[in-house]
């Protein structure tokens, strides 16, 4: 019975409209100031932001509820759950959206960091951030909705970033010194924090050093810009079968490059370098792919489809071991590339 009275009582809310109408001020009112008549837009706006955060946080319970349920007694397989998705016309990205956002606001609720009545507090961006956020800066974010700060995703980050720059174990005391004093920003110092930590040790004490050594603003730029180009370098030589078959000295390349101030070229170079060899290889396995389709299709086909087989013919080429391609409209180059299976496997295999 209880079920039902609730169930009832829901369905009744439904056929009420959501209290969301505004006196919007008019936009060719030339008397209101151009402070006031933003300012009004902005609170309609905020208040539109934190009703789309309630009604998507219970989109994803209400999405969790139905997929849980498939769970216990569907075919294993979530097919009953995809199928209530497309009757609601909902993509399965856009549902695993929400339900994370309800995960995250339940978490935040069960932890005790935040009050139920403290989300108006939020924007939807906001929540979303700070859901997203170390344990450490959604605690700080918590207490500043429960108090009735008004949580926007600019303060998230701000929190976030001011949090990285006093608590990373990669940055120098006189850095964190300065961003405590906030002469040097934590905007700044975070994006520092962040590529430092996809460095080996060697790499992070160097980049330590030169800042603790000249802890201002245009060192800090300028070692963010080497470290971000140092990851990217590390990252993708790994990834060349080129460099990995030589043998190449990868990490003394890249302090001679520091050395002579072209780190930013070498980064670049290894990293097209890595791109080329997986288009490599992705152009081989769809000209494989290719081939095998026209065989397919060839087997299938004959003088009853005489467009089909004209279409084969012009496609012919593409699968063919010599390959030509005109770049420009105008056809100003020929471009010939021509593909060589090899086999390092003996005879018989």
């Amino acid at each position: 019975m209880q079920l039902t009275d609730n169930i009832n009582e829901l369905a009744e809310a439904l056929q009420q409209p959501a209290d969301l109408t505004f006196e919007l001020p008019d936009p060719e009112d030339d008397q209101i100031p151009e402070s006031d008549f933003l300012k009004q837009v902005d609170v309609a706006w905020q208040v539109c932001d934190r009703f789309d955060l309630q009604t998507d946080i219970w989109r994803g319970r209400i999405l969790r509820a139905v997929r849980d349920r498939e769970k216990r007694g569907g075919d294993g397989r979530g097919t009953g759950f995809l199928h209530w998705l497309k009757e609601r016309e909902i993509s399965k990205s856009q549902a695993y959206s929400w339900i994370q956002l309800a995960n995250s606001a339940d978490t935040l609720l069960e932890e005790g960091k935040l009050e139920p009545k403290s989300i108006n507090n939020f924007s939807k961006r906001a929540f979303v951030e700070a859901a997203k956020a170390s344990p450490e800066v959604q605690q700080m974010v918590s207490e500043a909705a429960q108090k009735g700060d008004k949580i926007t995703r600019r303060e998230v980050k701000q929190l976030a970033e001011e949090w990285t720059a006093m608590s990373s174990e990669l940055l120098p005391e006189t850095v964190k010194e300065k961003a405590a004093e906030n002469s040097l920003p934590a905007r700044y110092i975070a994006p520092l924090v962040k590529e430092m930590e996809k460095l080996p040790e060697p790499h992070q004490n160097v980049i330590q050093q030169e800042i603790a050594s000249n802890p201002d603003l245009d060192t800090l730029k300028q070692v963010t810009s080497e470290a971000r180009s140092l990851a990217k370098y590390l990252k993708a030589a790994v990834q060349v079968q080129a460099l990995n078959v030589q043998e190449v000295d990868i990490e003394t390349a890249l302090e001679e490059a520091q050395r002579v101030g072209c780190l930013s070229i070498a980064a670049d170079l290894v990293n097209q370098a890595s791109q080329l060899e997986q288009m490599i290889a992705k152009m081989y396995m769809t000209w494989k792919r290719i081939n095998n389709l026209s065989d397919r299709l060839y087997v299938d086909t004959g003088a009853s489809t005489p467009q089909l087989r004209f279409l084969l013919e012009c496609l012919e080429p593409l699968g063919s071991e010599v390959m030509e391609l005109q770049l420009g409209s105008a056809g100003e180059r020929n471009i010939r590339l021509h593909i060589q299976e090899t086999s390092d496997l003996p005879d018989g295999f």
